[in-house]
Formats: structure tokens, C-alpha cells, sequence
């Protein structure tokens, strides 16, 4: 048998075994069971009013609004539930299937582009495999959706990089391939211009002219024109949370980023430090560095809320694990040598070891997803917001209106309209920079819910520190314009009176009484971080 069909043969018996190997994880290791993540139920909701035919908007009816930054992702998402799928399941299978490609893909780059050992490339894919990428899968997020994007226009670049030659098929598929990526979330157009960087920077610009050509093309005539469409369906540039996220250098992303991204790719820093050292790696190694480092500096231009387990930076982790076999394979080991020391079997025990111990380093990633995480297997626990928004959708279709912080869980799963009054999906309030009683005196809502640092024992403090914080003076604009238009404080929940998520009905409609003790009722309202059972602050204020 020729050596190019048994290695082929050996390739595919590789992938199959890690395929099934990745399936077979996510079967046994990952908490399918939770409820979405507070922050993906937004997606979510987009994606069942794109399904159904009332375009990207936050409220039936309304004006369109991009809240959902992941717009491509949303877009594959809403067609599978117009074919049928649910939306849990639709989100859940875009983002699995995703998953299992980018552990093929890595693995394929590191054999056909690099020619690097089986052994070497498999443990690259199973590390990514184990990773948090399932992760994001089971709270409901499409970060492996656009990390796949990525890794493929990343393959096509390491393709270009390391040909003689420009080949034009590939510079248009890398163009393309970048584009699709800024379409998924619009972070990545810098990406792929990173990644465009890497290949000038190795081949020159003069043996990289059809590239830039290419994207230059792709960029201005396709991605101008769905800039152009954007800016006119939704009559503002840039995605809504960057209004409210952005502006300034944000010193906390721009240190949290960095530190997220070593800590993703830390077993392959010596790499690339032994790529940097050799003064014939050094460029490449720049290169391969360059859309790392780069992608994760950008993020000091927004706040880094809602950056459930790193997944903002995750996109760059199958581009770590695609490029640093080339800066190791001059670096071989002598088997005579290794004689001398120990037996093949004590070498073989040795190396097991250590990619078994890499291997689980790269699985307790999934024990830092939130600050609040209390075990590795499951990332949060019972959520009230999930029930009592369950709950609400008895109410659905009735014209009810919900004011709320907590955008996520809530207004997906009670189907009311919904007034976010952070901001993040709501323009209005994401430009003028708060909420206003005048805003919210248009909606008159029925419910009014946010999460506060204080409750009816503990009180809060309007000193002016206290005021200069958004999310403080928000929770107060809440709580008095609830208190001045006789609204009923139905509960406090909270695990804690100096951290409660409070419910106020407004007492003129027909089902408020209902609604009321509904709220108040609740004996199994979970705190999101402990998933135990909440204290109703507002209870034992009562007579």
C-alpha cells in the first residue's frame, strides 16, 4: 500500500475516532439539562421572531433592533425553526455540529498543512474537543458557530502562508470565509483583517497582492453593501450594545481579555516562545501570533459583561491549536538518546502522562465559566428567573408590558413585550444612556423587575458615589417610578438583602391580582448563583 493512501486511511480512522470521541464527551460530561444562560435567552428571542417572520426586533411590531450582536448565527438559527426545529434545539444543534467540525478541522490543518505527527495533531483536536466549547453549547450561546468560521478562514490563510505561490481559489475562499465570520459577530471583520496582516507579513505584500485584492473586494462590495442594508434597517452603524458597552478604553476588558486568552492557550506558549528565539521562525511566529494577540487587545474597546466563560476570546483558541506544531517540528527527539535514559515503554508512559495532564487542563476550563460557578459540572444552577418567566406566558398575547434588567430569561419566556431597560435592546435607551419615567410612562408596564443591591431591610444608600454608578441610579429611576405610580411590591427575591431581584405590578388591570400572588407565591423562586431557594425580602417587610 502506498505510504500517501496508508497515511489517508490512518487520517480518516483519526477523525472518526475523534468525532465519536467528541460526541461521547458531550454525552456523558456536559449538563445538557440546564436552562438557557440569562444572556443567550436574548439571542434566543430574536431568533423565534426572525423564525416567524417579524424580522430582527426585540418586541413584535416595533422598530428593529441589533441586540443580538451574533447576526448570521441567528439568521442559520431562525431557518432551522422555520423548518421545524425548536428553538432550543435549533441553537443547541447549530452550535454542537459546529463544535465537531472545528475539532475535524483543527486536526486536518495540523496533518495536510503542517505534515505534523498523528499523535501531535490528534492531541490538538482533542484539546479543543474538552475545552469550553460545549460549554457554550449547553447554556445556549453560538460561540462555536463563530469560532468555526474563524478556524476556517484561518485554515485558508495557513494555506496561503505556506504555499510558493499565491493560489487564487484559496485567496477568494479566505476573503469570503472573513466575511462570513464578520457576519456572525461583527468582531470578527477584525479578525480577519488580522488574519490578512499574518499573511502579508510572511509573504510580503508584492507576493500577496491577489489576497489583498481579493479581500479588498469581498469587504467593500459585499460587506459594504450588507453595511449599507444594516445601517438602513436598523438606522444605526454599529450593533446596539457597543452604544451602551463601548466608548473609552476599558482597562478591566483589555486586562481580562489577555489574561483569558493565556489562559486558553497556555500548554502552547512554549512554542511559541521557541518560535520567537529562532531567528528563522521569528516572522512566521509573529504571524501566527498576530490575530491572537490582536483579537483579544480589541475588546478593551467594550465592557466585558456578558462574557459567560471567556467565549468573547474563545474564536482564537483552534487558531493557537493550528499553528504551533510548525514552531516545534525541528525540535526532535533522539531515540538513541532516549535509550540511554529509559525504555521506549517509560517514554511512552511519560508522554501519555503529560497529554492526559494538558488534556484535563484544558477540561477545568469548564470550571471557571462564571465568577459564581460552584462546581466544574454544572456552570450555574436553578434559576428563578427561568420559572417565573414560564410562569408569565399564562399571560402571553394579552398585551402585557415588562420592564426589566434582566433581559434574557424573562422576556423569552413570557413572550410579553419587553422593555430593557439596560439598554442592550433597546436604542432609545442605549444612545440617550439611561431610562427615563417619561420613556417608561409610553409603555405604562405592567411589571416592573430588576436586580438591586439592596432590598426592603436593607435600603439603599443615594449617596452621590452611589448615583454615579449606571446600573445603581437605573435600579432607583425603577424603584421610584414604580413607588410614585402605586405599583405593589409582589417580592424581593434574593439570597441575600444586599443582592435581590425585585418585582413590582401595577395595580389597574385585570389580571394583576393574579399576577400578584402569582409572584408572591412563589416558594421555589432559585438564586441564580447558589441555586438555592430565595428569601422574599418584600415578605417579611408585611405586617
Amino acid at each position: 500500500m502506498p505510504d500517501q493512501t496508508r497515511a489517508r486511511r490512518i487520517d480518516l480512522i483519526v477523525v472518526s475516532i475523534l468525532a465519536a470521541f467528541t460526541i461521547l464527551y458531550a454525552s456523558l460530561a456536559v449538563p445538557f439539562d440546564i436552562p438557557p444562560f440569562e444572556d443567550a435567552a436574548m439571542l434566543m428571542r430574536y431568533t423565534d421572531h426572525v423564525a416567524n417572520g417579524h424580522g430582527m426586533v426585540w418586541n413584535i411590531g416595533e422598530r428593529p433592533v441589533d441586540g443580538a450582536t451574533d447576526f448570521l448565527f441567528v439568521l442559520t438559527s431562525a431557518v432551522l425553526v422555520f423548518l421545524g426545529s425548536p428553538v432550543g434545539r435549533a441553537v443547541r444543534a447549530l452550535g454542537a455540529v459546529s463544535h465537531v467540525l472545528a475539532v475535524v478541522l483543527v486536526y486536518a490543518v495540523n496533518r495536510r498543512v503542517w505534515h505534523g505527527s498523528v499523535l501531535a495533531s490528534a492531541f490538538s483536536a482533542a484539546y479543543l474537543a474538552v475545552g469550553t466549547g460545549l460549554a457554550y453549547v449547553a447554556a445556549y450561546f453560538g460561540t462555536p458557530f463563530f469560532a468555526l468560521a474563524a478556524a476556517v478562514t484561518w485554515a485558508l490563510a495557513l494555506w496561503q502562508i505556506g504555499q510558493d505561490a499565491e493560489e487564487r481559489w484559496v485567496s477568494i475562499a479566505f476573503s469570503l470565509g472573513g466575511l462570513v465570520t464578520a457576519l456572525i459577530r461583527p468582531e470578527g471583520a477584525i479578525l480577519a483583517l488580522l488574519m490578512l496582516l499574518s499573511i502579508v507579513l510572511v509573504r510580503g505584500a508584492g507576493n500577496s497582492r491577489q489576497t489583498i485584492l481579493a479581500f479588498a473586494l469581498v469587504f467593500l462590495v459585499l460587506g459594504g453593501a450588507y453595511f449599507w442594508w444594516r445601517w438602513q434597517y436598523f438606522g444605526y452603524p454599529l450593533p446596539n450594545p457597543f452604544y451602551k458597552k463601548g466608548g473609552g478604553f476599558h482597562s478591566d476588558s483589555f486586562q481580562g481579555s489577555l489574561l483569558t486568552v493565556l489562559r486558553f492557550g497556555l500548554p502552547f506558549v512554549p512554542a511559541f516562545i521557541v518560535g520567537l528565539r529562532e531567528r528563522s521562525q521569528r516572522i512566521r511566529t509573529a504571524a501566527f501570533l498576530l490575530p491572537v494577540v490582536g483579537f483579544a487587545v480589541c475588546f478593551a474597546l467594550i465592557s466585558d459583561e456578558t462574557n459567560y466563560g471567556g467565549r468573547f476570546q474563545y474564536a482564537v483558541l483552534p487558531l493557537i491549536l493550528m499553528s504551533w506544531i510548525p514552531l516545534v517540528q525541528r525540535w526532535k527527539f533522539s531515540t538513541d538518546a532516549a535509550k540511554e535514559v529509559a525504555s521506549h515503554c517509560t517514554i511512552a508512559a511519560a508522554v501519555g502522562f503529560t497529554l492526559a495532564a494538558l488534556l484535563y487542563y484544558s477540561w477545568s476550563q469548564n470550571c471557571h465559566l462564571t465568577s459564581f460557578q460552584r462546581s466544574c459540572g454544572a456552570p450555574y444552577e436553578a434559576d428563578g428567573r427561568f420559572d417565573l418567566g414560564r410562569l408569565l406566558s399564562n399571560y402571553r398575547g394579552r398585551g402585557y408590558v415588562l420592564a426589566t434588567t434582566e433581559a434574557g430569561l424573562l422576556p423569552y419566556y413570557s413572550g410579553w413585550t419587553a422593555i430593557d431597560t439596560w439598554g442592550l435592546n433597546d436604542s432609545r435607551i442605549a444612545h440617550e444612556g439611561d431610562v427615563t419615567a417619561a420613556y417608561l410612562d409610553q409603555y405604562k408596564p405592567h411589571v416592573i423587575a430588576f436586580h438591586a443591591y439592596f432590598s426592603p431591610l436593607v435600603p439603599p444608600k443615594l449617596t452621590k458615589q452611589n448615583l454615579e454608578q449606571d446600573w445603581f441610579r437605573m435600579t432607583i429611576t425603577l424603584k421610584d417610578y414604580a413607588e410614585a405610580r402605586g405599583y405593589v411590591l409582589a417580592a424581593a427575591f434574593g439570597d441575600s438583602p444586599y443582592d435581590t431581584t425585585y418585582y413590582y405590578v401595577r395595580p389597574d388591570f385585570e389580571d394583576s391580582q393574579k399576577i400578584t400572588n402569582l409572584i408572591s407565591g412563589m416558594e421555589r423562586y432559585y438564586w441564580f448563583t447558589t441555586g438555592k431557594r430565595s428569601i422574599n425580602y418584600a415578605a417579611l417587610e408585611r405586617p
